[in-house]
């Protein structure tokens, strides 16, 4: 029975094996664990983390609170192999988990380093300069940020169990707020693993982190004005959580981060058989395979010029058929499974959808050939293609979460800003083409629609970063469907979990918290 870790002590839940979730391993479908929260005292532990926590939080300057972030990354990147070796039970190859641990060690990093440089060795931040409000210089106006005394509660997918909890750890520490962390079933065996490292390695502060495994929903009675809900996940639970009574009467911070049927457009001047056309179609492959495409931000809709769209077909399946699949521990393996049987069947039943207005260019959703695994036991699918009725209505509702992409033709540019906000927000969208009138004309018309636009032109297709990466600097969330959340964005993801207050008073005091 998985463990959780509540009031800085490692707990273990009343419930019996046949009452409790089973997660299972996703190549060879035994039990790695059983999950539930039966018996834990999930109030104690919130009162901890207000009573605790938050108070040794809120007493260390920024610059202390980045330090913890550097021996939090250290700590976990001296034992990532441990993460490594377990992340192939949810189907991930060694290049999978290193996205996620060594994504998240990279977050840290770059928040305590951004720490040091554009927030003052400090417990909070004074926004200036000073406004004057009178006719003389005695009663000047500024903005005060401090950190609010609740907890951040993360609810997160079981897509990125180590990025995501780090992530928002991060930003939480920063803004001196303690954090409960409820990882999601399928993978909380890697998320409870990390924060064992965390706390065997003595960097964490007495109530500054806690970790509840299985359900949290009494939880959300619990939540106060001062707190922040922070979810990642379907768009169908962030709206159930948006309007749960207690946190619309207490005006609890809520910020999603939900999945959304993301695009990549590929431009009319990019032509078959160019370098940039060669750039676009690994681009989209490599957003169906990396985790299996279980990204929120993979590439899900792939937009191409009708007139390219033979071409674009071709190109896609010549690199698809290069992908092997199978155990994510064999050697030349590219893609491991998907994190569940009930994760697969999902998927099934969402390209089927799709298909119905179209038709499967590669790959079979019943069948898949596999490396070193047995292809009914583990998760596995094989990597689906589809052409589909650009005007029909699934293949911009529905999204397969997995390793699957739909190709829609576009007549004109004025179909494909149409077809792209279709989406009805997404969090990311790549956009391919050397054209500046027409890249420029087209981000106008696309960006509110997305939190993160990736251009990818001749200039930069060799140092790209990638559609689907999302970077401490630049916001991570979209508006609509996507959540309409923001995390990230260098210091402002800080900045939004702490309490900004107008300050009117005269410069003797105003200088008293500038100092």
């Amino acid at each position: 029975m998985l463990q959780s870790y509540l009031q800085d002590t490692w707990v273990t839940p009343t419930a019996t094996r046949a009452s409790a979730a089973a997660a299972h391993d996703a190549v060879t479908g035994e039990t790695v664990c059983h999950v539930s929260s039966e018996g834990l005292d999930i109030a104690g532990a919130f009162e901890h983390a207000r009573r605790v926590g938050g108070p040794t939080l809120r007493a260390l300057t920024f610059h202390q609170r980045a330090d913890l972030l550097d021996a939090i990354a250290a700590a976990v990147r001296a034992r990532r192999e441990e993460l490594y070796a377990l992340s192939a039970r949810a189907g991930a190859t060694l290049n999978d988990a290193r996205y996620d641990v060594d994504g998240g060690v990279r977050v840290l990093r770059d928040y305590a380093a951004r720490a040091r440089t554009e927030l003052p060795d400090a417990p909070h931040l004074v926004e200036g300069p000073a406004e004057r409000l009178a006719r003389g210089e005695d009663f000047l106006g500024v903005h005060l940020v401090t950190p609010s005394p609740g907890l951040m509660l993360q609810v997160n997918a079981y897509n990125f169990p180590v990025w995501a909890p780090l992530e928002k750890l991060a930003q939480a520490v920063l803004a001196g707020m303690p954090s409960v962390i409820k990882p999601a079933t399928p993978t909380a065996y890697l998320t409870e693993r990390l924060v064992r490292i965390l706390t065997e390695a003595g960097q964490l502060l007495p109530g500054a982190l806690q970790m509840v495994v299985g359900s949290v929903r009494p939880a959300l009675d619990l939540l106060g004005e001062q707190d922040v809900l922070s979810f990642t996940g379907s768009a169908a639970t962030a709206e159930t959580l948006r309007t749960h009574a207690n946190l619309v009467a207490r005006s609890v911070r809520f910020n999603a981060e939900a999945d959304s049927v993301n695009a990549i457009v590929l431009a009319p001047d990019v032509t078959p058989g160019t370098p940039l056309f060669d750039a676009f179609a690994r681009e989209v492959v490599t957003e169906m395979t990396v985790k299996a495409g279980q990204k929120c931000t993979a590439i899900r809709r792939v937009l191409v010029p009708a007139e390219h769209e033979a071409a674009a077909l071709d190109a896609l399946a010549s690199e698809l058929a290069g992908v092997t699949i199978g155990n994510p521990t064999t050697e030349g393996v590219r893609m491991g499974a998907v994190v569940s049987l009930t994760q697969r069947d999902d998927v099934r039943r969402a390209v089927r959808a799709i298909a119905e207005s179209g038709r499967f260019v590669y790959g079979d959703p019943e069948k898949v050939r596999v490396v070193d695994a047995d292809p009914e036991r583990g998760a596995f699918l094989d990597t689906l293609l589809i052409s589909a009725d650009p005007d029909a209505a699934a293949p911009h509702e529905v999204e397969p979460f997995g390793p699957a992409a739909t190709v829609l033709a576009y007549r004109d540019t004025a179909h494909a800003t149409d077809l792209v906000a279709r989406g009805r927000g997404s969090l990311a969208a790549s956009v391919v083409s050397d054209d500046l009138a027409w890249t420029t004309a087209f981000v106008r018309a696309a960006a509110p629609w997305h939190g993160r636009l990736h251009l990818l032109d001749s200039t930069n297709r060799t140092q790209t970063t990638g559609h689907g990466s999302p970077l401490p600097a630049l916001r991570h969330g979209g508006p609509g469907r996507a959540g309409g959340g923001s995390e990230m964005a260098g210091i402002r993801g800080v900045v939004d979990l702490m309490q900004r207050t107008a300050l009117q008073a005269s410069p003797r005091l105003l200088n008293a918290f500038a100092s």
